[in-house]
């Protein structure tokens, strides 16, 4: 895994009920879903990938841009992964605040439960904790760990801390299989705003420093960590900079485009409206879309919208669909009648392919202005409220959609 950081502005507050309940169900089936395509060792480095993990929280319909998705995304997965822990071999321990305070003790109860070494995963759980909060010192105190294990033994925690002085965040992931020492560059990932010099004692250039420290002297740290490679900016607004319209516009088309639509890989999701495809595609990316496919998180904000309004309010009745469609696919899949399943596979192969003839539309503004101007038919909401009708709309609205997907035709 690449190290890298992102800028993630401190966002405070709670999510509302009705974004949580719904993050827990669509979590919960897409974590069953790589499970069951690719294994548990797959999830695990899914997660301590910080590109993966933001587009994860955006398909999610979190704040695209926040420390936010952070808690809220563990707290989803915790509350999903746990309750069937034993059936999918994965067990999400800790959480934010007196929650992280619990990990030792729900790691030694994972042990009783699978046989696993419950000492040696505490030991790992505080060694992580201590060298993000004591060996980097970089101005970001923990107040979120997470520590997820499976039933093999293997593990990645997600961290983060917080600098209440810049309003910054920073998260820390890590991978068990990538792991040869605490001590030397333990990190799949770091992610936050750089600050310039910092102590990290974990470089392996600072191995003569740890040697002095422990015979009580002092060195000067002499290495400070990677340009950002994840830049999150502090505005709320998602902007055209922040995505590949080549690749939103490509899925965008596959959802609203009729000629497309009738294509014989999409068949099976006959009946599937044009806008709970458009989540549909960019869900199924998350599920199967190659590492090099999440450069762009804030893409992913296109699925479901975010809790604050950006890019748009959360559609809760095309989300509603998106969690009903993956639940039964994944039901049928355990049947062994993969058919559905296959089909929303495919809904990312398709884009994929669509993208190679694709010239994107730069008008990404007007398509968001449209998404909130139609937030109320699929039931937006946002923490201020629900969505209400603008004053003079059509009650019909097929010209809009007409006006709208002329926006990202060729």
């Amino acid at each position: 895994m690449k190290s890298g950081h992102a800028d993630l502005p401190l966002h405070y507050g709670t999510v509302p009920a009705w974004l949580a309940q719904r993050m827990s169900l669509l979590g919960g089936a897409i974590v069953e879903a790589i499970v069951m395509e690719y294994g548990r060792s797959e999830l695990l480095r899914r997660l301590g990938d910080p590109f993966w993990f933001q587009s994860l929280g955006c398909v999610l319909g979190m704040d695209w841009h926040s420390s936010g998705i952070t808690t809220s995304v563990m707290n989803a997965l915790k509350k999903a992964v746990n309750r069937r822990s034993e059936e999918l071999g994965i067990y999400i321990c800790g959480g934010r605040g007196r929650s992280s305070r619990q990990t030792p003790a729900e790691l030694l109860q994972v042990a009783e439960r699978t046989g696993l070494d419950g000492q040696a995963l505490v030991r790992d759980s505080r060694l992580a904790a201590k060298v993000d909060n004591t060996a980097v010192q970089d101005g970001f105190q923990l107040y979120l760990h997470t520590f997820v294990v499976t039933v093999d033994g293997e593990w990645a925690v997600v961290q983060q801390g917080m600098n209440p002085a810049t309003r910054m965040a920073r998260r820390y992931h890590w991978l068990s299989s990538s792991l040869h020492s605490f001590t030397e560059e333990p990190h799949t990932a770091v992610c936050g705003r750089n600050q310039g010099l910092i102590l990290n004692l974990t470089h392996h250039d600072a191995a003569l420093t740890k040697e002095g420290m422990l015979a009580l002297t002092r060195e000067r740290p002499d290495r400070v960590l990677r340009e950002a490679t994840l830049v999150m900016p502090t505005r709320h607004e998602v902007q055209a900079a922040d995505v590949d319209l080549k690749r939103l516009g490509a899925a965008l088309v596959l959802a609203h485009e009729t000629g497309v639509r009738d294509m014989e890989e999409l068949l099976l999701l006959q009946g599937v409206g044009p806008r709970t495809l458009q989540s549909l595609t960019l869900v199924s990316e998350v599920i199967y879309g190659t590492p090099s496919r999440f450069a762009d998180p804030a893409r992913f904000s296109f699925a479901h919208g975010g809790k604050d309004g950006h890019p748009f309010p959360v559609p809760t009745q095309v989300y509603d669909e998106t969690i009903a469609l993956f639940d039964d696919a994944i039901h049928r899949a355990r049947l062994g009648e993969h058919d559905k399943a296959d089909a929303l596979r495919n809904l990312s192969q398709v884009a994929l392919r669509l993208e190679e003839n694709y010239q994107p539309s730069p008008f990404l503004e007007d398509w968001i202005a449209q998404e909130r101007a139609d937030a109320w038919r699929w039931g937006g909401r946002t923490v201020s409220g629900k969505s209400r009708p603008p004053q003079g709309r059509n009650s019909g609205g097929e010209a809009t959609t007409a006006r709208q997907l002329s926006l990202w035709e060729e």
